[in-house]
């Protein structure tokens, strides 16, 4: 059995690390139990899953919001330079400046570590070990396989997404398939190619989506994965891969099956209400709403995304300008002034529009835990998937394969859902107009970064700059693979077999 998790760690992957969290997660750790005396009933079972989906959560808010400096940071939707420590590095791409590794502390080292991702998927290996041999008369549910089942197809949905977001992330990461008993029989293990990755990945949903069923239980919508989520992860994958062809039946099993309706967008009420979570449009999200879930701080100066991006009176403890700006010229041309000035998504979605530190509000759903406004907590769960992401990925496919036609018309349905006029430019130009929209429809959250690397791939246009005079990528560097996130120095003096990501092998 093999590993690449740095020695040093393979103690605390050993460890049950369960969340407590409300509703599915709120348990408390188990700590103390072992394998020889664990996995035995329902309830343990339930618990180990919900530590898989506490670590995922866990690696996608290191530094309190990962998800977004992997997924939103640097590009146009951002200035760049921004002050910061290790911050203008991240947004600026410049992502080898050395960082002394005693500094462990430090946010783009950090960032260049893939630690937590291995964290979550040793636990989602240790569900998929252990469960299966549970027996049935353990399970208390109404439907005891149909119990079993799900959880067994949880974990390889889990396994699935960490590896797909590794290698967006990184390119070619280590491959790790079992959980292992003792970490000092651990091998060290070489980087595996992303296409392998990848296949591991749908290997892993073609397993998972047999044991699924289509609607989790209602109080547990989106943070619980069911079919639906299944097929927008492989819609996901094939998109990356640039097989367009295999993005339409994906993006269609969730579309006309997944039981997933629209938000209204028309007040700021509704719309916002995605973004707080468990609505209808979520597909999938990571649970962060409930008040020990949120992240607090009473500076606001670090924190996840809520704090990094508003100000008063969206948050009450920033008097000042937000801490990370957007790039207004960026803003103003996705949003122009002509008929999309009544854009839904600008009107609900920005506050401050006009000035020169407009602010995104779709994380203000905030509360205070202390007197005079202080002590803020964010309730907002992470929203990987919904339901207009997924039909604007297939519009992507469409436009991919010059299905003009029926691209537009999914393009048209999300621009009247949001009262905005059709789009009638050409047809030469709607894959890059379907990008656009997905910008608009999914601004800060988590997917403009590689919507940008897939634009590039299709048509070699680059829009990671935005308007400031730093470039962040040019031409060249996108084409030596340059988005691939380099692998800190520290991992690779642990294990000699792991080789730095190719564009960065000679810049660390």
């Amino acid at each position: 059995m093999k590993r690449i998790i740095n020695k040093c760690l393979f103690a605390l992957l050993l460890a049950a690390s369960l969340a407590s969290c409300k509703k599915f997660l709120e348990r408390k750790p188990i700590n103390a139990a072992t394998d020889g005396n664990f996995w035995n009933n329902e309830s343990e079972a339930n618990s180990s899953m919900a530590g898989a989906y506490s670590m995922l959560r866990t690696a996608l808010m290191e530094q309190g919001m990962s998800y977004y400096y992997y997924g939103d940071f640097a590009t146009d939707e951002f200035l760049s330079n921004l002050p910061g420590e290790d911050i203008n590095h991240i947004g600026n791409i410049n992502w080898s400046f050395f960082i002394p590794a005693t500094e462990l502390h430090r946010g783009l080292l950090r960032l260049r570590r893939w630690d937590n991702f291995y964290r979550a998927i040793d636990q989602a290996n240790r569900c998929l070990k252990y469960i299966p041999n549970i027996p049935v008369n353990q399970f208390t549910s109404a439907n005891k396989q149909a119990a079993k089942d799900a959880l067994i197809g949880e974990a390889y949905f889990l396994r699935a997404f960490n590896y797909f977001y590794m290698a967006r992330v990184w390119g070619d990461v280590p491959l790790v398939t079992e959980s292992i008993e003792d970490a000092a029989l651990a091998s060290e293990l070489a980087r595996t190619p992303q296409a392998d990755i990848l296949a591991q990945c749908i290997k892993d949903i073609e397993a998972a989506l047999p044991k699924m069923t289509w609607a989790p239980a209602s109080a547990n919508r989106a943070i619980r994965v069911s079919k639906g989520a299944a097929f927008a992860l492989l819609a996901h994958i094939y998109a990356w891969k640039g097989e367009y062809d295999k993005v339409i039946p994906a993006a269609d099993s969730v579309i006309l099956k997944g039981g997933y309706t629209h938000v209204n967008r028309s007040t700021t009420a509704s719309y916002l209400s995605m973004f707080k979570g468990n609505s209808s449009e979520g597909i999938f999200e990571i649970a962060k709403n409930a008040n020990n879930e949120g992240s607090g701080l009473n500076n606001a100066v670090i924190g996840d995304i809520s704090f990094r991006t508003l100000k008063t009176p969206y948050l009450a403890t920033v008097l000042g300008n937000s801490q990370f700006t957007l790039d207004v010229p960026s803003l103003n041309a996705l949003f122009p002034n002509t008929a999309d000035s009544v854009d839904y998504r600008r009107k609900n979605g920005f506050a401050y529009w006009g000035t020169t530190d407009p602010i995104n509000i779709k994380y203000s759903n905030i509360i205070y835990t202390a007197a005079n406004n202080t002590s803020p907590v964010s309730l907002n769960n992470i929203i990987i998937f919904r339901l207009a992401d997924i039909k604007l990925l297939k519009a992507e496919a469409l436009a991919a394969q010059s299905t003009f036609g029926d691209a537009r018309t999914i393009v048209n349905e999300i621009r009247t859902l949001n009262n905005v006029s059709p789009y009638l430019g050409p047809d030469n130009q709607l894959f890059e107009a379907v990008i656009e929209e997905r910008a608009r429809e999914l601004f800060l959250e988590g997917h403009r970064f590689y919507d940008l690397v897939r634009l590039a791939r299709k048509t070699g246009t680059l829009k990671f700059n935005g308007s400031g005079a730093v470039v962040r990528m040019d031409g060249t560097q996108f084409q030596q693979g340059k988005y691939y996130w380099p692998v800190d120095p520290i991992l690779i003096q642990l294990n000699p077999l792991l080789e730095q990501t190719p564009y960065w092998r000679d810049k660390m």
